[in-house]
C-alpha cells in the first residue's frame, strides 16, 4: 500500500519561468476504498509528512480522510491541494467535491504545460477571542510576552476545518525567533484541540508572513499549512481586518523552504473561502 502513495509539495513558491520551489509535502493515495483507520494510521507514519490524504470515490464525488504520523485530523489544506493536484493529472482539469469527516468541501486541480496548481473551497469558518489565561500560557511556550503582540489583532481561537490558535506578532523579527518544546506543544494543542497554532505578522493588511507549530500531529513546524490560512482569513474577516478580498501568506521562509498561499475571502460571516496554491510532483 505505501507504494501507492504519491508524494506531492503543495503551496510552493513561484519563481518564474515556470520554475516552482519549496512546497509542503504531502502523501496522497488513491483507491477504490478507503482501508481501515488504522491502516491509514500506519501508512501515514511511514510516509512520514506532516500529513497523507486517502480518497476513494463514492457516488458525489470523494470520500477523504487525513492523518498526521501521529493522529487522525479533520481537516489539512495542504493535502487537499495536493489531492487537487494528483486528480487533475489523472482525470484532467475541474473541480471535485469532497467528503470529510465534519464537512463538504471541494478542490479545483487545473494544469498548465508540466505545472499543475489548485484551489480548496475551505468548510465554514468561525473565531472568537482567545481566554486570557491560554494567551499567557501560549506566549509562554514561545517565549513571547504580551508587548510582542500586534494590537491591532487580537489572539483569536479560529476554525476553517480543523481548530487553531492565532497569535498575530508586531514585528518580523519576532517571528523569526519562535522557538518551542515540542511535548509541551503537544501537551497543550491536544488539550485544546488544536490542529496547529497560527502565528502570524502583518506586513501589509493583505500580505501575512506565518509559522505554524504542529505539535498535536508531532511535527514541530509545517511550511505551509492550508487550514491555518483558512481559519486566519475567517478571523480576519470577523475581526473587520482590511483585507480587501483576499490575502497572501508567505511561509516556511524561516525553515528554509519557501511557500506562498493565496486566500480569496468573501463578504458573508462564517462562509468557506478558497485558498489556492502551486504544486509539484515528488519524485
Amino acid at each position: 500500500m505505501i507504494d501507492a502513495v504519491e508524494r506531492v509539495a503543495a503551496f510552493c513558491a513561484d519563481q518564474g519561468g515556470g520554475n516552482v520551489v519549496g512546497g509542503n509535502p504531502a502523501g496522497v493515495w488513491v483507491g477504490a476504498v478507503l482501508p481501515a483507520a488504522e491502516r491509514m494510521q500506519e501508512v501515514a507514519a511511514q510516509v512520514g509528512y506532516s500529513e497523507t490524504v486517502f480518497a476513494a470515490p463514492q457516488e458525489d464525488g470523494w470520500r477523504v480522510r487525513y492523518f498526521s504520523p501521529e493522529s487522525e485530523v479533520p481537516f489539512c489544506g495542504h493535502a487537499t491541494i495536493a489531492l487537487g493536484a494528483v486528480l487533475a493529472r489523472r482525470d484532467g482539469d475541474g473541480t471535485f467535491p469532497l467528503t470529510t469527516n465534519h464537512a463538504s468541501i471541494s478542490v479545483h486541480g487545473r494544469r498548465a504545460g508540466d505545472a499543475v496548481s489548485a484551489t480548496l473551497q475551505s468548510p465554514p469558518t468561525s473565531s472568537a477571542p482567545a481566554p486570557a489565561a491560554l494567551v499567557d500560557e501560549a506566549l509562554a511556550l514561545f517565549g513571547y510576552k504580551r508587548a510582542d503582540l500586534d494590537p491591532r489583532l487580537a489572539p483569536a481561537l479560529a476554525n476553517g476545518g480543523a481548530g487553531h490558535l492565532v497569535l498575530a506578532l508586531n514585528s518580523r523579527a519576532a517571528l523569526a525567533a519562535m522557538r518551542y518544546d515540542l511535548d509541551a506543544g503537544r501537551t497543550l494543542m491536544r488539550r485544546e484541540g488544536f490542529a496547529t497554532i497560527v502565528i502570524v505578522y502583518a506586513e501589509t493588511a493583505q500580505r501575512f508572513h506565518a509559522r505554524n507549530p504542529f505539535a498535536s500531529g508531532g511535527v514541530y513546524e509545517d511550511p505551509a499549512t492550508g487550514a491555518g490560512a483558512a481559519a486566519l482569513a475567517g478571523y480576519l474577516r470577523d475581526a473587520g481586518w482590511p483585507h480587501g478580498g483576499a490575502i497572501d501568506i508567505v511561509q516556511g521562509e524561516d525553515m528554509g523552504v519557501p511557500c506562498h498561499l493565496h486566500v480569496d475571502i468573501g463578504p458573508e460571516a462564517g462562509s468557506s473561502v478558497r485558498v489556492s496554491g502551486r504544486a509539484r510532483m515528488i519524485r
